[in-house]
């Protein structure tokens, strides 16, 4: 990486619109004063955050109507419509809860601790409008207790908005374990009610019966800063960036063969090929790109000029995810960094139902004998036919996304399993500085 959230003063790559590198949203403070922005700068760019209504065209539009007319969807890897989860918690009609989930377990992943880090007063406005939008008392901003340094400064900023009262609703701010899974939705209201940061099975869903068995709304906190520029600017500017289907900027993290890798603001529907470009473009040949992260689909070169956008690469069977984009190089093994992060994965499971308990590590397992040339006869047939039965089995999505990662795996790198098969152990699996940094996995007995 070019730079940390621990380092914020070292350079920024990326820009937010196709053909206007000039442009920036979320990041704009950043680009402005290569700074992150405290209360007193947060105002004098954005202005005092609006409470009711949003400016747009000399009149006004409830909130929720103008993120659905914005077509603002979440940036936390599902990309749900934020307005249908806003609609959702305010019709029941009691008082709601609202849980900005800035956890970002995703490991290869930085783009919400770099958002918090240059622009938490953006992420708490959105919260804040949220919560004012369904009828919420209370802001819970979840964080994984690993990350210190990032703790003290949101505290700070809390602090800070607290001595100028700008505030009319409650916030909190919570240290989490920073397990894969903790950063699901039903995990963060598990732990939130006292239990251990797992996933728990629905229903009820947690606009249904959240936090205290209150309707609770969970956002990822770069979805909350992108409400609270739609509440400022209306939805016909974010509209202006992205494409008609997917509009708005996001920000991704890209990483791997690039010259400069960091986190980047795009407009959705920018083309693969340009987002690595804008990350200094890659410094070897790029024979596949993991999309998506550890729960993600690995995208051979061949389609690396479709666009970042859900419509576009549904077709084959990828999506944006969390924003995560690793160019492995030629010279790399796709078979043995999948290998792991399955192996991760698998330990990160839950343990609450068997595609956690079973499926997974023996998909893991499988994997790994391949690329340490260890492979039986019956492990490819095998390895497929698990893969197949994983997704939709399992207490949360967690078994899907390992499924989706291994299933793309087999079919990016087709060659290298026959490789495998023949010759054992390629000479780029035995590399000792692997392309995907994997954390170590937090036993599921810490998890509270």
């Amino acid at each position: 990486m070019t730079f940390s959230t621990a380092d914020t003063s070292a350079p920024l790559e990326g820009t937010a619109e196709p053909g206007d590198s000039t442009v920036a949203r979320l990041l704009a403070g950043w680009h402005a004063t290569a700074r992150p922005a405290d209360l007193t700068d947060h105002l004098r760019r954005h202005g005092p955050s609006p409470v009711a209504h949003v400016p747009g065209s000399r009149t006004t539009m409830p909130l929720v109507d103008a993120v659905e007319s914005a077509g603002l969807t979440g940036r936390g890897g599902a990309g749900f419509p934020t307005a249908r989860k806003l609609r959702a918690v305010a019709e029941r009609r009691r008082r709601a809860v609202v849980v900005a989930n800035a956890m970002e377990s995703e490991p290869a992943s930085h783009k919400d601790q770099f958002l918090l880090a240059v622009a938490p007063h953006l992420v708490l406005d959105g919260a804040v409008l949220a919560a004012l939008a369904v009828g919420a008392d209370t802001v819970h901003v979840c964080l994984p207790r690993t990350r210190t340094a990032q703790y003290r400064r949101l505290s700070a900023a809390l602090d800070e908005r607290s001595h100028a009262g700008v505030d009319p609703v409650r916030l909190h701010l919570h240290a989490l374990p920073h397990a894969y899974v903790s950063s699901e939705s039903t995990s963060l209201v598990r732990w939130l009610d006292g239990g251990p940061a797992r996933p728990r099975g629905t229903p009820p869903r947690t606009h249904e019966r959240g936090v205290a068995r209150r309707p609770t709304l969970v956002n990822n906190v770069e979805t909350f800063a992108h409400l609270a520029l739609i509440a400022r600017h209306g939805p016909d500017w974010f509209r202006r960036s992205g494409v008609p289907y997917e509009p708005g900027t996001t920000l991704v993290t890209v990483s791997g063969a690039v010259a400069a890798p960091g986190v980047q603001e795009v407009a959705l529907g920018t083309p693969i090929t340009e987002v690595l470009d804008r990350a200094g473009g890659p410094r070897q040949p790029v024979r596949a790109v993991l999309l998506g992260g550890f729960a993600g689909t690995w995208l051979p070169a061949e389609h690396l000029r479709t666009p970042l956008a859900r419509r576009d690469l549904a077709p084959l069977g990828a999506a944006p995810g969390a924003g995560v984009l690793v160019a492995l190089p030629h010279s790399g093994c796709g078979l043995s960094e999948t290998a792991r992060m399955l192996a991760y994965l698998a330990a990160q499971g839950a343990g609450q139902c068997g595609p956690c308990s079973f499926g997974l590590p023996a998909v893991a397992d499988d994997f790994a004998a391949l690329v340490t040339g260890r492979a039986d006869p019956g492990l490819l047939p095998r390895l497929l036919r698990r893969t197949g039965l994983l997704p939709g089995r399992g207490a949360c999505r967690h078994p899907d996304g390992a499924a989706r990662l291994a299933a793309s795996a087999l079919r990016v790198f087709a060659d290298d399993i026959d490789d495998h098969l023949r010759h054992g152990v390629c000479s780029a699996a035995d590399c000792r500085s692997p392309l995907i940094p994997v954390p170590p996995a937090l036993p599921p007995e810490t998890w509270r």
